[in-house]
């Protein structure tokens, strides 16, 4: 399967689970806003994402996905899934012991977590509890990860990217369901974080009957075994995610402290920024880890077979889709911060201020946006080299650094601050990469790159300057328009994002930004060796 149609999979899929995730957020809004409530729910749901990228996406799938591939296809298929398995096996147990502690010891973890949260009466008991909820989530999409790398690796990216749906539904359909049938003022926060806890089983379901589907199934090995009496490739796994481990761990330390610092802010910060990450995520989810996850298969069989011309030929590509999608997005964003905002979240408990301090957000942590894209495309070559020690590396200054400015830029912006400095240091990690990738010899931006970028930001910037007097002239002819809800602004809104679009891509056709034969091509052009 080609890059681009590998992308386009697994972004049509993710597009899907955006877009109901945005009506997932739409209801929260409307039945939490960003009230004790919502804090108290987002918190919960991000405890269990604090150790995600730990035992998951950010290490096991990364170091995994080139293992499996190499031993498919040095090995063969039975060599390779005795390994998935002893992995498998290996992360169920750990996990499970890991989730039993952290469901004993949970209102200590949350005191350390929002230590701001036992200023309110009831805030901190009410997240300790949500957090049990939802804390053997993490079980669950640990292991689905696994299951993803497993498909992905042999070029089957669509049950993988819609598994993110599934949690979307399912929380929609518990909001609607399971509320009724608590008696608490809080019921709307349970039933949502029981959607999260049954989703994490029906992705697991899901994901372990396209795996039996693809052929390549496997069971639950013995504990001892999984323990005690690990392969020599499960050794090595756990070698190269030692590194990612720990950037990991460093990462998620930010993570702890950002939540850290809000929970002393004021009651409605962790809400405001959570919405505003949701929507900065629209782009990211779509396109940047599509690019990501299409990416590191594509590169690592390019680079065992020594074809490193061909390798970075494809990270160019990879890289330059990011950046049009990206200055785009940012650009619109910006722009339409408080209209998008308004038409999606502003009604039932979600207020008018609410709107503004998000829409705030939301501009701020735009601002990082393409060189958040760029490290999605450009990560993956240090992975499929079998490099997780760089990434470790790339991390722990940015860490270091985020921390450090989200400190000092809340006591002038409050939770502003901590979106400003996230995007500053997302820019400041994609030049760690780019910087390190050049030095090495191992990338080097090749003349249709050169010939592209420009033209992609005249393109951005035609657009920008249409939606810009298109506001202009909104506000001079309906100038309530954005102060009232309603069919009105919702189809102003659509029109906006439309129009824009549409000169984005008018602009890039006219500039020779893109052409229409390249796209067409890849479309139809198949990798060596690629039975997908």
């Amino acid at each position: 399967m080609s890059l681009l149609k590998s992308i386009i999979t697994v972004s049509g899929f993710t597009f899907i689970s955006r877009i109901v995730g945005f009506i997932r957020d739409i209801l929260i809004a409307r039945f939490l806003g960003a009230s004790m409530m919502a804090d108290a729910f987002f918190v919960a749901l991000r405890f269990p994402n604090l150790f995600r990228s730990l035992f998951a996406e950010g290490t096991l799938n990364v170091a995994f996905v080139p293992l499996f591939a190499g031993e498919l296809q040095a090995k063969g298929k039975k060599h390779a899934l005795v390994f998935a398995r002893s992995v498998f096996g290996f992360l169920f147990y750990l996990l499970l012991v890991f989730t039993l502690f952290m469901e004993v010891l949970m209102p200590n973890f949350m005191f350390l977590l929002a230590p701001g949260f036992d200023e309110i009466p009831g805030k901190l008991e009410l997240t300790t509890q949500l957090s049990r909820i939802t804390f053997p989530f993490l079980l669950c999409v640990s292991l689905v990860s696994l299951l993803s790398g497993v498909l992905n690796s042999v070029g089957r990216f669509a049950a993988a990217a819609f598994a993110s749906t599934i949690l979307n539904l399912t929380m929609i359909v518990a909001l609607f369901l399971i509320t009724p049938l608590i008696q608490s003022p809080y019921a709307p926060a349970y039933a949502l974080s029981i959607g999260v806890f049954l989703a994490g089983l029906i992705e697991l379901v899901w994901l372990y009957y396209h795996v039996k589907k693809a052929g390549l199934l496997f069971g639950l090995i013995n504990p001892f075994k999984a323990l005690y009496h690990l392969s020599n490739s499960v050794k090595t796994l756990l070698k190269k995610m030692a590194p990612g481990v720990l950037g990991s761990g460093v990462y998620q330390i930010n993570l702890f402290l950002d939540t850290l610092f809000v929970s002393f802010v004021g009651a409605g910060a962790i809400s405001w920024l959570n919405y505003a990450h949701h929507l900065f995520q629209l782009p990211v989810g779509i396109i940047g880890s599509a690019i990501g996850t299409a990416l590191l298969p594509i590169l690592t069989k390019h680079i065992k077979a020594s074809e490193m011309e061909e390798a970075n030929t494809q990270l160019n590509r990879g890289l330059e889709l990011s950046l049009a999608m990206a200055v785009a997005s940012m650009t619109g964003l910006i722009l339409l911060a408080y209209p998008i905002v308004h038409v999606l979240f502003e009604r039932g408990a979600f207020t008018a201020t609410d709107t503004l301090h998000t829409s705030r957000a939301l501009i701020v942590f735009s601002i990082g946006l393409p060189a958040y894209m760029m490290t999605k495309a450009l990560s993956p070559f240090f992975y499929a080299r079998g490099d997780t020690s760089t990434p470790v590396r790339i991390a722990i200054v940015g860490v270091i650094l985020n921390a450090f400015l989200a400190i000092t830029f809340m006591q002038f912006w409050g939770y502003v601050g901590i979106a400003l400095a996230t995007g500053i240091t997302t820019w400041i990690n994609a030049g760690q990469y780019m910087f390190r990738l050049k030095r090495r010899g191992d990338f080097g931006l090749d003349a249709l790159f050169r010939y592209r970028l420009p033209r992609i930001l005249i393109s951005t910037l035609m657009m920008g300057l249409s939606l810009q007097g298109m506001l202009w002239a909104y506000d001079w002819f309906w100038p309530d328009w954005d102060q009232k809800m309603g069919l009105l602004s919702i189809a102003l809104l659509i029109g906006l994002i439309g129009i824009g679009g549409t000169v984005y891509i008018v602009s890039l056709i006219v500039t020779k930004g893109v052409l229409i034969k390249d796209i067409t091509g890849l479309l139809l052009r198949k990798r060596r060796g690629n039975n997908a």
